[in-house]
């Protein structure tokens, strides 16, 4: 598996994104969904990436900067024929790393609080992310969970590489 830039008119990845915000709307309350469209994601503050094993498209995720030192991770998504297989980790950790690269030192993230959204809620919990307030312009939802990590600075060694 590889992770590139995403190339956000590319059929593929075009027809993931609308799955994506599909399913995510179609599994929480109207005016809960905060998934990202196509035009959302090409805002200058968020990076966008892909997961590919050769020519099949696995996975997405996107990263946006709220503030200097904080970020927010949107639009994970990992088609349904690829769960299980440690897409989301290896996307999850890309965003990470990014993060810190970027000068970041803490993740925030806003996922439904409905069934649907355990396996996202449980991929987060097991990388050290907790509950918290709602952050940047979220209000109080009781269809969100919104989590953050502290996730420090670059390692001074890997400043230096």
């Amino acid at each position: 598996m590889r992770i590139v830039p995403g190339d956000l008119d590319d059929s593929r990845v075009v027809a993931l994104l609308d799955y994506h915000v599909h399913t995510a709307r179609g599994a929480t309350a109207p005016g809960s969904a905060h998934a990202l469209d196509i035009a959302a994601l090409r805002a200058p503050d968020i990076s966008f990436w892909t997961v590919w094993e050769d020519a099949d498209l696995l996975g997405v995720g996107a990263l946006k900067r709220l503030a200097s030192d904080h970020g927010e991770l949107k639009s994970m998504h990992t088609v349904p024929a690829a769960r299980r297989r440690g897409v989301g980790t290896l996307m999850l950790r890309h965003l990470i790393t990014e993060a810190r690269s970027g000068g970041l030192t803490r993740l925030s993230l806003e996922t439904g609080s409905w069934d649907y959204f355990e396996p996202a809620r449980e991929l987060y919990r097991r990388h050290g992310f907790r509950v918290c307030p709602p952050f940047a312009d979220y209000d109080p939802d009781p269809n969100s969970t919104f989590m953050t990590l502290e996730i420090g600075p670059l390692p001074l060694a890997s400043k230096q590489l």
